[in-house]
């Protein structure tokens, strides 16, 4: 993965989420994660990665996939069917079951047919341990189930890159400790993820590089083991002080 941000800047109103940020890493580069306080820009600089959302100002390109202020919406979504998503809510569709949820997008979007649709639907499931889950609705699933549901529709076009927000955001950790491994477990099969969290030893044992942003600005980034064991910034060491402090 080649990952570049030149001048990157997102306001809401008079808001900046993104302070005019400036990074390349790669291309020997498989997993990102981004980690920082609540408010500091991490999901702003994955909706931006991801192509749901367009800069203010600057650009940012993952695997030569351009997004400025001036790209074309046609080219954001020629993007974004290359990409897989995970966000804070599954967002799965209540009125349909685990298989459906996951062969709706495989038709609709990435245009499978109704045969390829049902086979690679439920191979997924099956991978994560949700064959036999496949008729049921959220509702009817646990927590960490409809996770693991949402996560299979995410890999289910095989994606290039797959982008997680806070994927064990209100889990137990019972259900948290399942999500991150089915994680580990993509990302030592080679998918390319970027991904945020509040999981610092789990961040630290998957990231190839860690972002920590807080504010707005990426004021530090490096390998797991360099800002975990030595931050350079005290905005870092307060951070992880605190976060790591029961941990």
């Amino acid at each position: 993965m080649l990952l570049k941000l030149k001048g990157l800047e997102k306001r809401y109103g008079k808001q900046r989420a993104l302070k005019s940020l400036d990074l390349e890493l790669g291309p020997d580069l498989s997993s990102l994660v981004l980690i920082g306080p609540s408010g500091g820009g991490k999901s702003t600089l994955l909706r931006i990665l991801g192509a749901l959302e367009t800069p203010t100002s600057g650009s940012a390109s993952v695997n030569s996939q351009h997004n400025t202020p001036e790209t074309k919406e046609v080219t954001l979504r020629e993007a974004r069917r290359s990409h897989g998503y995970l966000f804070q809510s599954f967002n799965l569709f209540p009125h349909l079951n685990a298989l459906q949820n996951i062969t709706l997008p495989l038709e609709k979007v990435h245009g499978r047919t109704s045969d390829e649709a049902q086979q690679r639907a439920q191979a997924c499931l099956e991978r994560f341990n949700l064959g036999d889950h496949s008729h049921k609705r959220p509702a009817e699933l646990s927590g960490g189930q409809q996770q693991r549901v949402g996560i299979a529709r995410a890999i289910a076009h095989e994606p290039q890159l797959l982008i997680l927000d806070e994927p064990t955001s209100a889990l137990d950790p019972e259900m948290t400790a399942e999500v991150l491994e089915v994680i580990k477990q993509l990302r030592e099969a080679g998918q390319e993820i970027i991904l945020s969290t509040h999981e610092m030893g789990f961040a630290r044992a998957v990231a190839d590089q860690v972002l920590f942003l807080a504010d707005g600005e990426v004021l530090e980034h490096g390998t797991g083991e360099a800002v975990f064991e030595t931050p350079a910034t005290p905005e870092a060491q307060r951070f992880l002080s605190k976060v790591m402090h029961y941990r």
